[in-house]
């Protein structure tokens, strides 16, 4: 195939929205936004060896590179729209393209996300970079930077199930619900909806619970006391690690791709899924408890294959 053929092949479907107006076949797409909206662009690049190892599923590996897109999304609290995709392959044939794309397409799908351009090259290694477009409400934006003096810090479902699903896949253990979560994260998209206009800051949990943590600290140019006590844990992680192996991936592990995010309490009564974890504070610097002891937390966040 060359690279016309593939894109017509596997990428070439009609855009669902009425507010595609050109899609994938032409020099760019043309799009008509809401009314009244603006618009949240987000971007992500993932490599293989680097972000994923290489002998991950295919389908896997596209609903991932859309998913980790949406979660920026959530976290703004935006509603994704359209995408486009940028695509470097080798040594790859039809098949792992074919389940590529129904991968994409299915985590698109879930949301209504039109897959509207891109590009398609050869290399050394597979790299893929998603790009979405998302709207919101004129002054709904969730940012980072709006933390606030004696908000609660929440999280959402789990944290620290991904990191060791990741470990349990560089074991060569694919089937298990800690590696699954590494491989298909869920985009919060609902939960950031309801976090607008609430929530006065979000992030979303990539690159550790800590070190995103404190990134939100740093933009609202604030502190915060973290009880690790509280930082929620699955089943499936603690029958598979010890707690201290599970605190560890809870706190600085990646990729759960789940939200943290400041509220006063009352603000978000009646939010499923959310635990308290902590609370914001004047003096600027994250401090961590253990039961009730200040411990010292590495927050370099997890690193893929070093």
């Amino acid at each position: 195939m060359d690279e016309f053929d593939l894109i017509r092949r596997f990428f070439s479907r009609d855009a669902e929205s009425a507010d595609t107006l050109v899609g994938v076949g032409d020099d760019g797409a043309v799009l008509e936004p809401t009314p009244g909206t603006r618009q949240v662009q987000v971007i992500d690049t993932l490599v293989e060896g680097v972000h994923f190892p290489a002998n991950v599923n295919a389908r896997d590996i596209g609903f991932r590179a859309v998913a980790v897109n949406l979660s920026d999304i959530a976290a703004m609290g935006a509603t994704p729209r359209w995408m486009t995709l940028a695509l470097t392959l080798w040594d790859k044939d039809e098949a792992w393209v074919q389940s590529f794309a129904a991968g994409l397409f299915e985590a698109a799908a879930e949301h209504g996300v039109a897959l509207i351009g891109g590009d398609t090259t050869q290399g050394d290694s597979v790299v893929i970079t998603v790009h979405v477009t998302g709207e919101l409400e004129e002054g709904a934006e969730v940012l980072r930077s709006g933390a606030r003096v004696g908000d609660t810090i929440f999280v959402s479902g789990t944290v620290g199930d991904a990191a060791a699903g990741l470990e349990l896949l560089k074991e060569g253990i694919v089937d298990d619900d800690l590696a699954r979560r590494f491989l298909r994260p869920t985009a919060r998209v609902a939960l950031g909806r309801q976090l607008s206009g609430r929530a006065h800051a979000a992030i979303d949990v990539s690159d550790g619970l800590v070190g995103d943590l404190r990134k939100l600290l740093d933009a609202s140019g604030l502190g915060a006391e973290l009880d690790i006590e509280s930082v929620p844990l699955s089943n499936a992680l603690l029958a598979r690690f010890d707690i201290d192996s599970a605190i560890r991936f809870a706190l600085t592990g990646g990729d759960d791709y789940e939200l943290c995010f400041t509220a006063p309490a009352d603000a978000v009564t009646g939010i499923g899924g959310i635990t308290a974890i902590g609370k914001v504070s004047e003096v600027p610097g994250l401090v961590c408890r253990n039961k009730g002891e200040i411990v010292e937390v590495d927050d370099s966040g997890y690193r893929h294959f070093t």
